[in-house]
């Protein structure tokens, strides 16, 4: 029997984003061809994908558990960076949203990724302690969150969310670049680490670890 994992993505469109914006659609799109070569590569895998993008506008749905071989790629008509950073609201809502759809499931593994250029501030419903609250019970159940940020202590805001996998990258575009080949990779040995039944708490734990 095939696992199922979700793989939610959850990126940030504030206005600061504008920068590196290619180099950000560029990554998301490198990342569904990295989850499109794990379907074929792992057979005892089945794939899901879903992007979350959010700013002070609108957190809106790009793609809601869209099966990794019929999702199409990201495009500038799609990511239109713009306002704040409602970072809480967004994990907050689409992790809630994911989780009650897998309530009555069973055999599958969720890979959270937040993507970032900058910290909270402009969230209404969600606080730090709640979502703290949520990922910790999230990762006892199994789910795996990793961190992806620049322009603030991404190691202090990470564990204060109770995030223990983390990376920093520069937001140019040389530097966000880089920061999706190394988070393309990582990804591909976490794939590889689940399909021979390594547990989510090490992968939650040393997920961008460079160890096969």
């Amino acid at each position: 029997m095939k696992t199922k994992i979700y793989n939610l993505i959850i990126l940030d469109e504030s206005g600061s984003m504008s920068s590196i914006k290619q180099e950000t659609i560029n990554g998301f799109n490198e990342t569904i061809q990295t989850i499109k070569s794990a379907q074929i590569k792992h057979q005892n895998q089945e794939h899901f994908v879903s992007l979350i993008t959010f700013n002070g506008d609108e957190i809106k749905t790009i793609y809601d558990k869209c099966k990794s071989d019929t999702c199409n790629e990201l495009t500038d008509k799609l990511y239109q960076p713009n306002c704040s950073t409602p970072l809480y609201d967004a994990i907050g809502m689409s992790v809630s949203s994911l989780k009650s759809f897998l309530s009555d499931q069973s055999n599958y593994t969720v890979l959270v990724t937040i993507i970032t250029d900058g910290e909270e501030n402009n969230s209404k419903e969600f606080k730090g302690e709640m979502i703290r609250d949520m990922i910790d019970e999230l990762k006892q159940a199994g789910w795996i969150f990793t961190y992806i940020g620049a322009n603030h202590d991404v190691e202090k805001f990470a564990m204060s969310i109770s995030i223990e996998s983390f990376m920093e990258f520069t937001s140019n575009a040389e530097g966000t670049s880089t920061m999706n080949e190394k988070n393309c990779q990582t990804r591909s040995r976490a794939y590889s680490r689940l399909s021979h039944g390594l547990g989510s708490e090490s992968l939650n734990i040393g997920f961008f670890s460079e160890e096969e």
